[in-house]
């Protein structure tokens, strides 16, 4: 169960401060996988790190329960000093989970060869998805956060990406973000709306995707 109680957030800037989202209060039901969707600097991503716990809001607060993953898609929660190796270790110990199992699983599923032992900072984009990805796919979280993770890769991966987070999806939550409505349709039922710094529940996608087209029209 995740609920948002007042959540606001600001940022300051030498232009002044710019509120992205103000007062979001929804309790998110559970057993649902949720399409998050609004335009490019609804701040989507914003709310999916405060949701993590990754980033904290100016005023409000997030209740959760069970556990929660990072948002899966990026490299915001690895650390770029040390490897794939070691980042794949550390998340096995923080989480619970048996580490010789986790680091099998990410060196066959993120492919990523002599890269899985070098640092982060010198891994392309391509390459920390795929490693992000296959961590939280080797861990149960009790909900999934993504951030347009299922588009990274090349065919394969992408294929892979799916079918995989399709089968997590069958005893998790999920809440994620995607430009492809396609990817929406796929792996949601349900969907929330950013705009204008409010949110939106819709019990059914499609009525979500139709809300935000027409605002973007």
């Amino acid at each position: 169960m995740i609920e948002l109680r007042n959540v606001s957030k600001r940022f300051y800037s030498a232009q002044g401060a710019h509120d992205v989202f103000t007062n979001l209060s929804l309790k998110l039901p559970p057993g649902r996988s949720l399409g998050l969707l609004g335009r490019n600097g609804a701040g989507k991503s914003t709310l999916l790190q405060i949701i993590a716990g990754n980033m904290q809001p100016t005023t409000g607060r997030v209740i959760r329960s069970g556990i929660i993953s990072w948002p899966i898609g990026g490299a915001s929660s690895l650390h770029p000093e040390m490897t794939g190796l070691q980042n794949t270790r550390f998340l096995a110990r923080v989480y619970g989970i048996d580490t010789d199992s986790l680091v099998e699983y990410v060196k066959e599923f993120a492919d990523i060869g002599k890269h899985f032992n070098m640092p982060l900072r010198t891994y392309s984009s391509g390459m920390k998805s795929r490693l992000s990805f296959g961590i939280a796919m080797g861990i149960p979280f009790d909900t999934y956060l993504i951030d347009e993770v299922t588009g990274a890769g090349d065919k394969s991966f992408k294929e892979r990406s799916k079918a995989v987070f399709k089968g997590r999806m069958a005893n998790a939550d999920a809440i994620m973000i995607s430009h492809s409505m396609s990817e929406m349709r796929s792996f949601c039922d349900s969907g929330l709306v950013l705009h204008n710094g409010q949110i939106e529940f819709f019990e059914d996608i499609e009525d979500a995707i139709a809300r935000h087209e027409s605002l973007l029209a």
